[in-house]
């Protein structure tokens, strides 16, 4: 007798990231698990008079999205604060905080999130829109803030005479005075200062957030920073039911991390949830091109003084991550430039020689300039890259200052996915909210679409096959979970987006009139339109 199916979608247009089935009509789950896949007539069979039965109309069906790179806790307590990714100049910018600072009178600072370069320059100008509470508003990309006077002072960093640890910068004027932007680990000479939300606040946020991922088809994130207390934050919702999005959490290793220090990430290996789990380091090589912190091989184009020395020299990165190694742990590793790159698998082939060669997966995140020379070498070493399509400027009228810090000459090799994609490597995609929207429809359309900056410039776009498998198949793959999860196969866990239209059937440039209409998590609906 065969099994009787709780939910069936019938007549519908299935891609199944499967590659030896990667068509479909209907599919059946049961539980938490898909149990059928396959045509129309035969799903009938798996029908009771309890199965919930939807015609997908011929829509799409794909396997959960898997956002490969993510900072969940982090974007979700972002969301407390003012939201700046629309903020089109200085007047809009003055509309949106003053109206944040009515609404939050109780709150000692006024704190915004995602604004883009070239808008502000410093605090003189947000000592115009605020000039009695403390200001501190962080860019898009999160590597560079600006605060007003009272909060510089509020910090002891306004005077000449102080500065910024590690790779930091206070930007300061001809008197020495700051200007009010801050870089990199100068932001948090500022940021420390911000009372942190309460727990309860905090878990208000998240699970509001967790929500609205939902409905955009995510079903899975791969955090990009964390420590056991966030992984317990998360281990604590799949406790009581609440947490519909699994998330792997990697530890965070910072240059002052000792090997004492990786005890923790040992510990946070062992929390093996359904939804939570460790198993990962992450780090950081460098920092972004806009604020002049990535580490590249040749110089800035517009400012060929900038010459960061990224985060770890190759000793340090190389010892440290040979540890890491050592343990068992996949590693991540943040890298802009394209020195940076270049870096990491250097680093990488050396942990090969001295710990031996193994199925580590170890990756490489954004990699947004790379060397040709370079390219080769990830299927060489075995190192997945993991990128996200709209970190990149989607047209030169977009006015970036991107391509202009990178330069002519760079821009053939800028987010260069289909070099990377033809040279044999599987890309495993997300978006890096909150630096970039976290729906996958608009990292879809980025991918597809994206107009060359340059004529002559090679196409780098890549088809909707490609992307979607890179936001399922293959970014399971990136978390050793391609058995479990990111196919729409019998046995593997139903993880599921049914959408507005049939994405296939829909030109390119329209891909964005697409929704989801059911996300499905674990077998249940978490979203329905």
């Amino acid at each position: 007798m065969s099994i009787k199916a709780d939910l069936i979608i019938e007549n519908a247009n299935i891609f199944t990231s499967d590659a030896n089935k990667p068509r479909a009509e209907a599919l059946a789950i049961k539980g938490n698990r898909i149990v059928f896949v396959g045509a129309n007539e035969d799903v009938g069979q798996y029908k009771d008079t309890s199965t919930r039965v939807i015609d997908g109309m011929g829509h799409t069906i794909t396997p959960g999205f898997i956002d490969s790179h993510f900072h969940l806790l982090w974007g979700s307590i972002s969301m407390g604060g003012a939201q700046l990714y629309e903020v089109k100049g200085f007047d809009d910018l003055q509309a949106t905080l003053q109206s944040f600072e009515k609404e939050n009178k109780t709150s000692e600072w006024v704190e915004g999130r995602g604004i883009k370069y070239n808008i502000i320059s410093g605090r003189d100008e947000l000592d115009k829109i605020i000039p009695d509470r403390p200001v501190y508003i962080n860019a898009y990309d999160g590597h560079t803030s600006w605060a007003n006077t009272k909060a510089l002072e509020m910090a002891g960093i306004l005077q000449p005479g102080v500065d910024a640890p590690g790779n930091g910068v206070i930007v300061r004027d001809e008197n020495g005075m700051a200007t009010g932007e801050l870089r990199e680990t100068a932001m948090n000479m500022v940021s420390d200062l911000i009372p942190e939300p309460s727990e309860a606040r905090k878990r208000e946020l998240l699970i509001s957030t967790i929500k609205k991922i939902n409905a955009t088809g995510v079903t899975s994130v791969h955090n990009m920073n964390g420590e056991m207390e966030e992984m317990m934050f998360y281990a604590a919702l799949e406790d009581t039911g609440e947490l519909n999005l699994r998330v792997y959490v990697p530890y965070w290793v910072k240059p002052e991390t000792t090997e004492e220090m990786l005890k923790e990430a040992a510990e946070m290996m062992k929390i093996q949830g359904e939804f939570a789990r460790g198993g990962a380091a992450k780090f950081f090589m460098d920092g972004v091109w806009e604020s002049y912190t990535a580490l590249n091989v040749d110089p800035y184009a517009d400012d060929p003084e900038a010459k960061p020395d990224g985060i770890y020299s190759l000793e340090h990165f190389t010892r440290m991550a040979a540890l890491c190694d050592k343990m068992g742990l996949q590693i991540f590793v943040h890298c802009c430039g394209d020195g940076a790159v270049r870096r990491v698998l250097d680093g990488y082939e050396a942990v090969q020689r001295s710990n031996g060669k193994r199925d580590s997966r170890h990756r490489v995140e954004h990699i947004e300039v790379i060397h040709p020379d370079d390219i080769p070498r990830f299927t060489q070493l075995g190192v997945l890259p993991s990128m996200q399509t709209s970190h990149a400027p989607f047209s030169m009228s977009e006015g970036d200052v991107w391509p202009t810090r990178v330069g002519e000459k760079r821009w053939p090799l800028s987010f260069a996915w289909r070099n990377m994609k033809e040279a044999g490597n599987n890309i495993a995609f997300g978006s890096d909210w909150p630096v970039a929207p976290y729906d996958p429809m608009i990292n879809l359309h980025v991918g597809l679409n994206r107009e060359k900056w340059n004529p002559t410039d090679p196409d780098q776009t890549l088809s909707l096959e490609e992307l979607i498998i890179g936001y399922t198949r293959d970014a399971a793959y990136a978390e050793f979970k391609e058995n479990e999860k990111g196919q729409i196969k019998e046995g593997y866990l139903a993880d599921v987006v049914l959408f507005s239209h049939d994405l296939f059937a829909l030109d390119p440039k329209e891909i964005l009139t697409a929704k989801p209409t059911m996300t499905i998590v674990d077998g249940k609906i978490v979203f329905e339109a």
